[in-house]
């Protein structure tokens, strides 16, 4: 499939964007990904709400052989092949694939700012951690001149002038 096809496909959908991804592309739409353009076929992004409709309709779950196993990932189903002949109705099912990963997206950000409050610190918390830390382990630090007066002394086993001079003060 190439781009212009698919420009073509989603055009009754409405304006997509369309990037290049994997083997293939991935179509979104508003930044939300809701399909899949790959050497394997055309897939649209599913959710429990819309399993069954493409169960119906002879259509089976993206899936990958990995060196263990085959992987299936149940949010992608293959475009029944009836759609590419019918661009009204494959609008349709493109509408509910693009709701289907609204959904997910907002599901996911939900998760997300739940998770964080407990789990993770934001990033301004974890920066100013950071900066604790880095408190707890550095040294006071000494002028240059002290520094240097101090490594003489220590090496000659002696008291430098400017050594003495800053103990006096």
């Amino acid at each position: 499939m190439d781009r212009e096809f698919l420009i073509d496909l989603f055009a009754g959908f409405g304006p997509v964007t369309i990037r290049r991804m994997f083997s293939g592309f991935g179509i979104s739409a508003d930044g939300i990904n809701f399909a899949l353009a790959l050497r394997s076929g055309l897939y649209l992004r599913a959710d429990e709400a819309s399993f069954g409709k493409f169960e119906a309709a002879g259509s089976k779950p993206f899936s990958y052989e990995t060196r263990a196993r085959t992987m299936t990932v149940r949010s992608y189903w293959q475009v029944p092949a009836h759609l590419f002949d019918d661009t009204d109705d494959f609008a349709v099912w493109a509408r509910e694939a693009f709701a289907a990963a609204q959904r997910a997206a907002l599901s996911k950000r939900t998760r997300t700012k739940r998770g964080a409050s407990r789990s993770r610190p934001t990033a301004g918390e974890a920066k100013l951690g950071a900066t604790k830390k880095a408190a707890k382990k550095a040294k006071p630090a000494k002028t240059r001149k002290a520094a240097k007066s101090v490594g003489k002394a220590a090496a000659t086993g002696r008291k430098t002038r400017s050594a003495a001079a800053s103990r006096t003060r």
